[in-house]
């Protein structure tokens, strides 16, 4: 039986016992229940070929030995890293149907402590207590006592499928499907197979130690799937896991899953990454994660900002802040400080969405952090994935590679590898997974190893024959950029401000709409006072606007000239006023006029037309007097550019690099299909007519 069809089918068993909560349980909270005990039967199943020697060996001789923490002993008989010393199993449980509740409540005490801790995650107490009280109890344990979950029959990779699809089915249900994206097992093959592969004949050496993170673990799929490639290569290594997740659930599985493969489910940390570090200080060889996409850390603001403006890059987050709708960046900083800065240094895999590759412009956090990552020649390629292979989303996703130890061909360089068309179409969905990216099972396309051959063999626009709707032909799948060919300045195009003046009705009407102008004649006083201070300033407002008539029909092409004419009519009406009702005159009774004399400050300097201001981003690699030169400045002559407003800013456009041009179609072919649509639209209106 092909693998995704044992995972749907031992997940559609599982989901049919939920279906026994119905009436008692909301659907939301199935997940309660449900996920405990599969848990717990996948732990039964794990200790049962070496349960009779357990006990024997706890009864005989641990209780009369009074150690202080017979725990090592009992481990080791039971052949893994944790025991049960409870007389019941699922299979006992299910025989006293009478006492179920006080039975299951002793197998949970007896496991040793990182098993009993991993069910307090779920507060499952509570369940077995509403669960009995609803006559449930018993017909749920009879049910999964009759699945075998021992790892020879439901391996790591095919269990942690099944959990993954449970979740995302009660995660559909309580409306808690936005920015939480289970990472399928091929995407993780393919990331752990470009993270490990110029590291071959370091993993292969006899007794080698490597650590592997997830700063956002979920239920453990990408640290189960780095661990099984190492031992894959060498069966004398020892890689060692660590992770941190937010959700209980999800920790507790991957607890439970550690705990099987014999991994130290201490270095398994529970809470917010960012407010509670749980690995505070530690660095890594391999770092390997799936952050959720577009969550925004609002929750959590305060902490980054204050890490970031009082830690700045003794912090994680140096580099600058994202935007407040996605955290995505705040995850790559944070596994970037935990690199290790010597002994071969660290390599990290990442998915992201494609806000990550252009998003905020220069200056911006996006930008700024992508800036520091690219000059530092920490981004070592980028591949695009095909979409739909997510459970919960349809869009395209990319994994990049960071790394601060680069192969020398690779320093100053960044590989983009378009892996989109690298996928079939599975028989059924699951949510929002439609595709799948092919690992040669049952004769199929390799597609994890063409990418990952691709991506080793690092040529510039190497091709691939690929089919593209519907025809066969030859595409890039490779392009290599130096670092600096994703830079550009942004700068800040001037041009002068050109006006003229002119008292006309027009323009009074205007002024007196000006703020200015208006506040002329109002009060924050009361009584008399203030009506006598109103009265004086619409006086005053009817003196300007008469004082303004003597410069009546004449246009001027100078603002110095204007401001001149201007200053004599007032002193001849004997008033004066303020900068700020100066001012105003000056807006009202300008138009802008290509024609007019440039407006100069008091230096002399043209000033710049706020309204003809424009942005341009030129290539890093470009001059921007140059750039000026070849391609403004025939154009529009007088502009300049106000280098202190230059910025650098950094972004990938990954689609457009890639860009296929489709040619239209003919257009007699177009013509033709009109007519066929006008005549099928005939027929149709004359059987309506008869």
């Amino acid at each position: 039986m092909a693998r995704t069809e044992k995972v749907r089918k031992l997940a559609g068993f599982i989901w049919s016992i939920a279906e026994l909560l119905r009436g008692d349980y909301k659907q939301a909270d199935y997940g309660k229940v449900i996920l405990p005990f599969t848990v717990l039967r996948r732990l039964d199943c794990v200790l049962e070929p070496t349960k009779a020697v357990v006990m024997d060996f706890y009864e005989t001789k641990v209780k009369s030995m009074n150690l202080k923490n017979p725990e090592p002993l009992l481990n080791q008989k039971a052949g893994v890293t944790f025991h049960n010393i409870s007389q019941f199993t699922f299979q006992k449980l299910k025989a006293d149907p009478d006492h179920v509740a006080a039975n299951l409540k002793n197998f949970i005490n007896g496991f040793s402590v990182a098993g009993r801790e991993i069910i307090e995650y779920f507060n499952f107490n509570d369940q077995i207590n509403r669960l009995d009280e609803a006559n449930l109890l018993f017909l749920i344990v009879k049910n999964f006592a009759e699945i075998n979950l021992h790892p020879d029959e439901v391996d790591s990779m095919e269990m942690g499928y099944v959990f993954e699809e449970l979740i995302r089915k009660f995660s559909e249900l309580s409306n808690e499907t936005a920015g939480e994206h289970f990472t399928p097992r091929e995407v993780i093959r393919l990331m752990v197979n470009l993270l490990f592969l110029n590291d071959r004949d370091t993993l292969t050496q006899k007794g080698i130690v490597k650590t592997i993170y997830d700063p956002a673990c979920g239920t453990g799929g990408m640290l189960s799937v780095a661990e099984e490639y190492i031992k894959e290569l060498n069966q004398d290594s020892k890689p060692v896991v660590f992770g941190q997740e937010i959700n209980p659930e999800s920790y507790a599985i991957c607890k439970s899953d550690m705990l099987i493969k014999g991994q130290d489910i201490s270095n398994i940390k529970f809470g917010n990454t960012f407010t509670t570090d749980g690995l505070a200080h530690e660095t890594f060889d391999y770092m390997l994660s799936n952050p959720p996409f577009g969550v925004e850390w609002k929750k959590v603001q305060t902490y980054i900002k204050n890490e970031y403006e009082k830690k700045g890059f003794d912090g994680r987050f140096g580099a600058g802040l994202p935007r407040i709708s996605d955290g995505s960046f705040l995850f790559l900083q944070h596994m970037i400080s935990k690199m290790k800065r010597d002994n071969g240094g660290s390599r990290i895999a990442i998915v992201f969405n494609g806000s990550p590759l252009f998003s905020g412009s220069a200056g911006s956090g996006e930008s700024d952090i992508r800036k520091w990552i690219i000059e530092n020649d920490m981004l070592e390629a980028i591949v695009a994935m095909p979409d739909q292979l997510f459970y919960n989303t349809g869009i395209y996703t990319y994994i990049w590679i960071v790394t601060n130890c680069k192969d020398p061909k690779r320093k100053g360089k960044i590989q983009l590898v378009n892996g989109i068309h690298d996928y079939r179409k599975m028989s059924r969905s699951l949510g929002n997974k439609r595709n799948e990216i092919g690992d040669g099972e049952d004769g199929k396309p390799n597609h994890i190893a063409e990418i990952t051959r691709i991506y080793g063999e690092f040529q510039q626009d190497a091709k691939r024959k690929l089919e593209v709707d519907g025809k066969e032909q030859d595409v890039i799948v490779s392009k290599i950029f130096d670092n600096e060919d994703f830079g550009y300045w942004r700068i800040t195009v001037e041009r002068p401000l050109r006006l003229n003046f002119q008292v006309s009705d027009e323009r009074i009407a205007k002024l007196e709409t000006e703020t200015a102008f208006v506040n002329l004649a109002e009060s924050k006083k009361r009584g008399g006072v203030a009506l006598r201070e109103i009265e004086e300033g619409k006086q005053l407002q009817e003196s300007i606007k008469e004082a303004l008539r003597n410069l009546v029909n004449r246009l001027y092409k100078n603002r110095d000239e204007f401001e001149t004419d201007l200053t004599a009519a007032l002193k001849a009406a004997d008033l004066k006023i303020s900068a700020q009702v100066k001012k105003a005159i000056l807006n009202a009774l300008a138009e802008r006029d290509e024609t007019a004399n440039i407006c100069t400050d008091k230096d002399g300097n043209p000033e710049p037309d706020t309204d003809l201001r424009d942005y341009e981003n030129v290539p890093l690699k470009d001059d921007i007097d140059e750039y000026m030169k070849r391609e403004l400045l025939p154009h529009v002559p007088d502009a300049w550019v106000d280098e202190s407003k230059t910025r650098i800013g950094y972004e990938i456009p990954f689609t457009r690099h890639f860009y296929e041009y489709v040619p239209p179609r003919p257009l007699e072919e177009i013509e033709q299909e009109i007519k066929d649509l006008e005549e099928e639209i005939r027929g149709m209106l004359g059987e309506v007519i008869e």
